[in-house]
């Protein structure tokens, strides 16, 4: 876009802004892209009683709960009161009855050796609580650093993407070769080896900076209108860590069934290289329940995600289309119950193909890693990875979609891929740069918290080397619950998205500040002028 288009942008925005809209011409009857059965006026339904999408899913997930539940009940009245690993030693073959019996069980003496362990144990737990305790004012601090000082934070972070690699490498390099234990293990080709590999790997992250170094600023711009959207709903960070302490909660259950279901069988005489000896037979029902409960937590697993993503779409989507002087209220209440109320329905449809589609993926991944060579299997795989692309193409945006209109799945993924045609947007070219940067942020900021907690082990203990263990784990968290973060921005930057799509197709302002920063973003290169001109009004 060149300089006189985006001062003709932004003067429209502030002779207009104040009516709110733009009043852009109908589609006509002869454009291709414009058809009955897509709705006119697409927005965010306010309607209190969306009617209910998907049904047939919902049951079938209510039915796959229900039978887990049902048969994990069964095997807990149902279990057998003899443990399977207790069968070798309490039960022994007696002929003369030819059936197993128990017999008395010696007393056995259980000596727990006091070690350094327990010493470590009690370090990496205190250390792991300090970081969950400082995780939250850090993400808090984080959010309003990205909403405020967004361009100076990832200023200062692109150093450190660079320099904290090289340190950690070259310092593992001198550690390992000072130490006795370590050169032995690693001889100094080896050492080398991996020094050279990680500077190379490091070269690359450099690369691709330099590359991508004109996206840069508007990588900044996005990451913070969308920190603006995410801080103005603060009440996410209760509810999606809630909803994930809701699914542990709901799988405690069917874990306690898996175990009990283990003990639902008898004890038997089989015959064993030439001897009679008593084993443990299963139930035959047992597997099955088995691949029953473990499908039913995966699906679940996948439905919670969509979930989540369905709450914060919906809650930023009531912000876009509020005025700019009013305050939304209840917006995460009426996400969450069109979540589990009306849409349910469709969140365990999108759950399920993401579940098939991940399964799918891992099986394919797995076929790769082995010995599977030949064309066939090579053009195979290649036709899966293609057929998986594109659902997840598809997929992209159609639960964002549907928390904002309470559409079925299917018209969702139909009247997304339609919408964003029509605007001449592509689910493809959404700002990708900001999810690697924001990633590389947080790894930077976890591994200085990593180094401040080794140095403090270092000075005020007595773990040695073990510090370093300690210190790996408290990265691995705080980057855990950092990254949490940055996947809920990576949703609000999308639904952001879609609500400027919808916007544009309407030739509306809701927000003008996330229009100047997404009308940047590349559009189709294989359109048509006039009917660029015809359906965006916004870039005449």
């Amino acid at each position: 876009m060149d300089d006189s288009t985006t001062t003709t942008f932004t003067g429209k925005f502030s002779d207009d802004f104040h009516h709110h809209h733009y009043h852009s011409p109908p589609p006509s009857e002869s454009d291709p892209s414009s058809s009955s059965h897509y709705p006119s006026n697409i927005t965010y339904n306010h309607h209190s009683s969306r009617p209910i999408k998907d049904l047939p899913f919902l049951l079938l997930f209510l039915l796959f709960v229900i039978s887990t539940f049902a048969f994990g009940i069964f095997a807990s009245f149902n279990k057998n009161p003899n443990s399977p690993s207790s069968i070798s030693s309490s039960f022994v073959y007696d002929i003369r009855t030819d059936s197993c019996i128990k017999t008395q069980l010696k007393a056995s003496n259980f000596n727990f050796l006091q070690s350094d362990h327990a010493y470590i144990f009690k370090n990496l737990i205190l250390i792991l609580v300090v970081t969950l305790i400082l995780s939250i004012p850090i993400s808090l601090l984080f959010l309003f650093s990205l909403k405020h000082f967004t361009k100076q934070l990832v200023y200062i972070s692109l150093p450190f993407f660079i320099i904290v690699p090289i340190f950690l490498d070259i310092y593992w390099f001198v550690l390992c070769t000072i130490s006795h234990t370590c050169s032995e293990k690693f001889p100094i080709g080896y050492r080398v080896l991996v020094l050279v590999f990680i500077l190379l790997v490091i070269c690359l992250i450099l690369w691709i900076f330099v590359v991508n170094w004109s996206r840069i600023e508007l990588t900044v711009k996005i990451i913070k209108v969308s920190s603006d959207a995410l801080s103005n709903n603060l009440g996410l960070f209760g509810v999606l860590p809630g909803l994930t302490l809701g699914l542990l909660a709901y799988f405690v259950p069917i874990v306690v069934f898996l175990v009990f279901a283990r003990l639902n069988g008898e004890v038997v005489a089989r015959e064993k290289h030439g001897k009679i000896v008593c084993v443990w037979e299963q139930d035959s029902w047992v597997p099955a329940y088995y691949a029953l409960a473990i499908l039913t937590m995966l699906w679940s697993a996948t439905a919670m995600v969509e979930a989540q993503t369905y709450v914060i779409s919906g809650t930023i989507a009531q912000w876009y289309f509020s005025k700019e002087d009013s305050k939304v209220t209840r917006s995460i209440r009426s996400s969450l119950r069109n979540a589990f109320g009306p849409s349910f329905g469709t969140i365990c449809f999108s759950g399920l193909l993401v579940g098939v589609v991940r399964i799918v993926r891992a099986a394919v991944d797995s076929a790769a890693s082995e010995d599977a060579s030949g064309m066939i299997n090579l053009i195979l795989r290649c036709c899966v990875n293609a057929l998986l692309s594109a659902f997840e193409f598809l997929n992209k945006f159609t639960i964002n979609f549907a928390a904002i209109t309470g559409e079925a799945y299917c018209a969702s993924a139909r009247l997304t891929y339609e919408l964003l045609r029509r605007n001449l947007l592509s689910a493809v070219v959404v700002e990708t740069v900001s999810t690697r940067l924001l990633a590389a942020i947080i790894f930077v900021l976890s591994a200085i918290y990593a180094i401040v907690v080794c140095v403090i082990l270092q000075a005020a203990s007595n773990l040695g080397v073990d510090s370093y263990f300690v210190a790996a784990m408290a990265f691995a968290l705080l980057i855990v619950i950092l990254g949490f973060l940055v996947n809920v921005l990576d949703n609000v930057i999308d639904t952001v998205y879609i609500c400027y799509a919808i916007d544009r197709d309407k030739g509306e302002v809701c927000k003008a500040d996330v229009h100047e920063i997404y009308v940047h973003l590349p559009i189709k290169r294989n359109h048509n002028p006039s009917y660029l001109n015809a359906r965006t009004p916004l870039l005449v």
